[in-house]
């Protein structure tokens, strides 16, 4: 019988294909998860589904579009009809949008924004909220930023939008914490080697910057220290 910590626990991570989602899904397949991969890229995730076999973990790759509202719904039919429960639901698949002045914000692309940062997110909690009730023991981890509490120029639209899934999780974990074993939790991980950073910040040394391996290991560490629900974590480094 395997004495990993999260073995027999289910575990969902949006925007497995590289970057934070990849690391956080390696992570907790390490620690014993079955972890389900999603994505738009095959490709990347069937990298990613290889290096976690290789670790002797398990995972299971659901390739997707969350912008399609309907695919969300489909996928947690065919989850629902495989395992009873879902025990981690990590939020970390999102978009950074052109950074840009407010006035000069375009409007088809900031509707995109909203569509993957805030109602895929508000989509996907709705789609998979009977399965987490039925966890003895749910996390629902959203990535977010820093500029979501700490204006910056030319960050609005993305800042806005990660602002707007802080509260939605956070209303979201007070709706269930006396009704279920729903925990939620916000963290932030600060300066990332990931390609949503390279794009808002071309000159910049990968090298000067964490890997998304140690932003992976401070979620894990999250759900395995028993931490209360509505917790906002930074993740120094």
């Amino acid at each position: 019988m395997s004495n990993l910590p999260l073995d027999g626990k289910l575990a969902l991570v949006t925007g497995a294909s590289r970057g934070i989602g990849a690391a956080a899904a390696l992570a907790l397949a390490n620690a014993g998860a079955h972890v389900i991969l999603t994505a738009r890229t095959s490709g990347g995730l069937e990298a990613v589904e290889e290096k976690i076999h290789a670790a002797g973990g398990s995972a299971t790759i659901a390739p997707l579009d969350l912008i399609d509202g309907e695919s969300i719904g489909r996928l947690a039919g065919a989850v629902s009809g495989r395992w009873p429960a879902l025990d981690i639901l990590v939020l970390n698949a999102a978009t950074l949008g052109s950074l840009a002045s407010v006035p000069a914000i375009d409007v088809k692309e900031f509707a995109r924004l909203l569509t993957l940062n805030i109602a895929a997110q508000q989509a996907l909690i709705a789609a998979f909220d009977p399965m987490l009730r039925a966890s003895a023991d749910a996390r629902v981890i959203a990535l977010t930023t820093s500029v979501a509490s700490q204006p910056r120029a030319y960050w609005g639209a993305y800042g806005a939008s990660k602002a707007a899934l802080e509260v939605l999780v956070a209303a979201y974990g007070e709706e269930v914490k006396n009704i279920s074993a729903i925990r939620t939790h916000i963290v932030d991980p600060g300066a990332t080697r990931t390609a949503m950073r390279a794009r808002a910040f071309p000159g910049e040394d990968p090298a000067t910057v964490k890997e998304p391996a140690i932003v992976a290991q401070a979620i894990l560490d999250l759900i395995l220290a028993d931490t209360p629900a509505g917790q906002r974590t930074r993740v120094e480094g």
